[in-house]
């Protein structure tokens, strides 16, 4: 009995129990069958179809995925006004920024709708429907169907279910696969391509804490920014235009002044990214030692030589401040979650998870034919990592570390164009690389991309055997005798693509024995024909490990099939829900369900990248100027503490009460759960989320921004 119990609570088994009713990422559209009772329980006033509805307006009306999941969003006005996380916004606050006008430094604020700023390529999809195809899916699948037959058998029934529901519609769809492959779901969406930035706090408001205190609590950062959708005339997406209106969604969230206590009830929607709750010992022992050591070790040294570039000037800080963030981020999350893996034990965990499952599968004639095979096919998949050690690798210090190589790759159509002679392609290859020309530019830095690529092509040369590494490692090795320093600073001097000039005359007429010389695009030529040998050793294991997972996760259903599961985040919208509260991370130590501007005073460091205070900010503090959004304790608190079940996706997502009301934006995870996308714990693991008060303060007193109040729904 005692080892039941510990496989079926302390082992982080993807069940819902009421001991753990805030862990889950459920699918609104199954809520009135698996969750509601327990949510109204727990404080929700509202149905399930007042959550999710397709004939009626419902909160799921109200969520978007911002380009496409990457993060969320939600209406908080009937003229489409979307509220996110500032990270969220980063990248567009940067690109619109310059020193003249240096929105990541000083915040920006359209007064009217006029004065709001384009995105081209940013979007917003609103889910119009789910619907659970499994049966149509899996009708023509048998146990004994090769993958490949099988897989191929999938993908053909999912483009058909995918074309017959968008079919004379402007709608897109996708099936995706949950639950390892024993559920398919069809998704349907409504994706919108005019988005503009109307707001964004100042990065000492926004980013307050910076690097230092990503995933920590307690936390005092208004880690918010502002968008609206526009629309055609009629309603319908469209492209950018100044006929463009305003969208009028079909629910927009009310917003509430009346705060929260301990344990209210707090629910979030959104489209969290990835978890991987299913995993196997085998897989985790890969994820910390190959997956995320290979990101520590790249990322720190690149992250090194940004923030010294960063640190030189004002231009230079907003040429990689995007940049710097994007790879610092998962940086400090791959040290945690090793960290929070070591901690909990959740290898030893896992193993008698899988211990369990066997002896189960095993006393069965029937089940053991049926799943005995499960954990031997994922074994065996972990069984040499070699390949994928080294694609690892590879990804992390020259594909996704210096740019040059990635940028000069760009080019290989019009190098296959010029080896054919083809004319035609030759001339909308290079019109094409002329339209990048513009954005590449803006943020780079040649001098500094060169000291990225010596430093990460080292890392590489010290954790990867020669069998695989590119071509060009050998001319490094015998003709520079090692020197990457030496090689690089040749490769950038024979380069076109660290110039701009040089480049755009090379474009105006492209030459074969140009790009034939061409060291950093050769060079990237070997890159990715290395990581195209890599990827296609790896599919050759891939097959055994997704059946293997398949088959465990279908017999862990069968095994416990009177409790409910839930399937892995796949930026799909999902709900959670619990409750706020405080927790106490280690001996000694009790943390606060909420932080006030106090600590935000308390935490500055004048003239800090990290934790300088806007001077009107402290005016309005020593004034106790908070207006309406003062707490019932004559504070304004900055941000506070649930318990909900969130991950990478979920940031800018609305975290709301039990009347349906806004509440706070959830925007990061606290370090001492890192594990949680592996393994939740229940005991530690918080949503951060900045309280919507802060948010508001923020627009109305500290940036007098009062016409974007005036479009709300306050609730007091």
């Amino acid at each position: 009995m005692k080892k039941i119990f510990i496989v079926f609570v302390g082992l982080c088994l993807l069940i819902q129990s009421r001991a753990i009713a805030d862990e889950g990422m459920w699918l609104p559209s199954l809520i009135h069958k698996l969750n509601i009772g327990e949510m109204q329980k727990m404080g929700l006033e509202l149905s399930a179809d007042e959550i999710y509805s397709i004939n009626n307006s419902s909160l799921k009306d109200a969520i978007v995925a911002l380009d496409r999941g990457s993060c969320t969003g939600e209406l908080i006005s009937s003229e489409g006004l979307i509220l996110t996380n500032h990270h969220c916004g980063f990248d567009e606050i940067q690109t619109h920024s310059s020193v003249d006008h240096d929105y990541l430094q000083d915040g920006f604020w359209a007064k009217t709708k006029e004065e709001e700023l384009p995105n081209p390529g940013k979007t917003v999809s609103f889910l119009v429907r789910v619907e659970n195809v499994t049966d149509q899916i899996v009708a023509d699948l048998t146990d004994e169907m090769p993958f490949a037959e099988r897989n191929a058998s999938i993908q053909r029934k999912s483009f058909e279910i995918q074309k017959e529901a968008t079919e004379d519609t402007h709608y897109d769809a996708r099936v995706q696969s949950l639950l390892e492959g024993n559920r398919y779901y069809l998704f349907v969406y409504e994706t919108f391509r005019d988005v503009r930035l109307v707001g964004a706090p100042p990065k000492s408001i926004g980013k307050f804490g910076g690097d230092t205190d990503n995933w920590m609590w307690p936390r005092h950062t208004g880690d918010f920014s502002l968008f609206r959708v526009y629309c055609g005339p009629d309603g319908k997406p469209a492209s950018y235009s100044e006929d463009n209106i305003p969208f009028q969604p079909r629910h927009h969230l009310p917003i509430s002044l009346k705060g929260y206590d301990k344990d209210d009830f707090a629910m979030v929607m959104g489209y969290p990214g990835s978890t991987n709750r299913y995993k196997s010992s085998f897989g985790i022992d890969y994820t910390m030692n190959e997956t995320n050591e290979a990101r520590i070790n790249a990322r720190a040294k690149k992250l090194e030589i940004m923030k010294r570039y960063m640190g030189s000037s004002q231009k230079a800080r907003i040429q990689y401040a995007s940049k710097h963030a994007r790879s610092s981020n998962y940086y400090k999350y791959s040290i945690g979650q090793n960290k929070g893996l070591s901690a909990l034990q959740v290898i030893e965990k896992k193993k008698n998870i899988e211990q369990e499952f066997a002896t189960w599968a095993n006393a069965s004639e029937e089940r053991k034919a049926k799943y005995g095979k499960a954990l031997e096919l994922i074994e065996s998949a972990y069984e040499n990592t070699q390949d994928e050690s080294a694609y690892e690798y590879l990804v992390e210090t020259m594909v996704r570390g210096p740019e040059i190589f990635y940028f000069s790759y760009g080019a290989k159509g019009l190098y296959e164009a010029l080896k054919q002679d083809n004319q035609e392609r030759v001339k909308t290859n290079a019109e094409q690389l002329k339209t990048e020309l513009d954005d590449f530019f803006k943020d780079y830095n040649a001098n500094t991309d060169a000291k990225v690529a010596a430093a990460l092509m080292e890392v590489f040369n010290n954790n990867v055997t020669p069998p695989y590494q590119p071509r060009f490692f050998n001319e490094i090795k015998y003709k520079y005798k090692g020197d990457f320093d030496a090689y690089v600073q040749k490769m950038f001097d024979k380069t076109l693509f660290a110039h701009r000039a040089e480049l755009e005359e090379f474009l105006n007429n492209p030459k074969l024995k140009t790009l034939e010389k061409d060291r950093a695009f050769q060079s990237a030529l070997d890159i990715f024909d290395l990581m195209s040998v890599l990827g296609s050793k790896m599919r050759e294991t891939k097959a055994d490990l997704l059946t293997g997972r398949r088959l465990f996760v279908a017999g862990m259903m069968e095994m416990y099939n009177d409790k409910k599961f839930y399937p892995d985040a796949n930026s799909t919208m999902r709900l959670t829900y619990g409750t706020v509260g405080d927790y106490i991370p280690r001996d000694g130590v009790h943390y606060s369900y909420f932080t006030t501007l106090k600590g935000y005073i308390e935490k500055e460091i004048p003239g800090d990248d990290e934790f300088d205070v806007p001077g009107k900010l402290k005016e309005l503090y020593e004034a106790k100027d908070y207006g309406q959004y003062a707490d019932a304790d004559g504070t304004l608190h900055t941000c506070f503490t649930t318990n909900n079940d969130i991950t990478g996706g979920n940031s800018g997502s609305p975290v709301i009460n039990g009347n349906g009301e806004l509440i706070g934006v959830a925007f990061d995870g606290n370090w001492e759960a890192m594990s949680g996308d592996i393994a939740f714990e229940p005991e530690l693991q918080k949503c951060i989320n900045v309280d919507i008060r802060f948010v508001l303060w923020t627009i109305d007193k500290f940036a007098g921004a009062t016409n974007l109040i005036d479009e709300m729904t306050i609730v007091k």
